[in-house]
């Protein structure tokens, strides 16, 4: 166990089935069980803008956990989602989905929001992070390529910043780049350290 966290009195619940958050939950040192929530993403008010719309579905996930919390328990859901000329981009449903998305943030900037809900029986609290993505502009045949060989379609935006389009597409990022992986890993440190 590490140190740091001997006192933690928490037992973590990740409401998530992401393979990224797990992987960088587990990079904290926190133990956690795993218990993805089964809630609609695609809905929420249409009057929400950019980071409103991420911590909307993060407490909409938060509020679909079925199970009731022990007073030892800590919820985490987390919601994701990629900001582009005022425009959500979700997780693409098909190919030629994707490949809109990929043309649009092609030589473009756009902001990845990441908000998180932590939430005991107690208590409930919502955060988010924001990261500045730069796509060089992408050829038609990267953008294929992708598409056909690594299948982003469980990722908002339609691509992963860990794959094969972050290694050749992507000029820079300003902030953190764990936010656009889907899980802003400092601020939910630092959160789950002062809960």
């Amino acid at each position: 166990m590490n140190k740091i966290l001997e006192n933690f009195q928490y037992k973590l619940i990740l409401g998530s089935a992401s393979p990224r958050r797990q992987e960088l939950l587990k990079g904290l040192g926190f133990e956690f069980t795993c218990k993805p929530i089964n809630a609609n993403e695609d809905n929420w008010p249409q009057n929400l803008q950019a980071q409103e719309i991420c911590l909307h579905l993060a407490e909409k996930k938060a509020n679909a956990f079925s199970a009731p919390l022990a007073k030892n328990e800590l919820l985490i859901t987390a919601d994701t989602i990629v900001w582009c000329e005022n425009k959500v981009f979700n997780k693409p449903l098909n190919f030629a989905e994707g490949k809109i998305m990929l043309e649009t943030l092609s030589g473009r900037m756009h902001q990845v929001f990441t908000a998180v809900c932590l939430k005991n029986t107690a208590k409930q609290i919502l955060f988010f992070d924001e990261s500045k993505v730069f796509f060089k502009k992408l050829q038609q045949i990267e953008i294929e390529f992708y598409l056909t060989n690594y299948n982003p379609y469980d990722k908002a935006g339609g691509y992963g910043v860990q794959d094969w389009i972050g290694y050749v597409g992507i000029d820079k990022i300003e902030g953190s780049f764990y936010n656009v992986m889907g899980l802003p890993v400092k601020k939910l440190y630092e959160e789950l350290l002062k809960f």
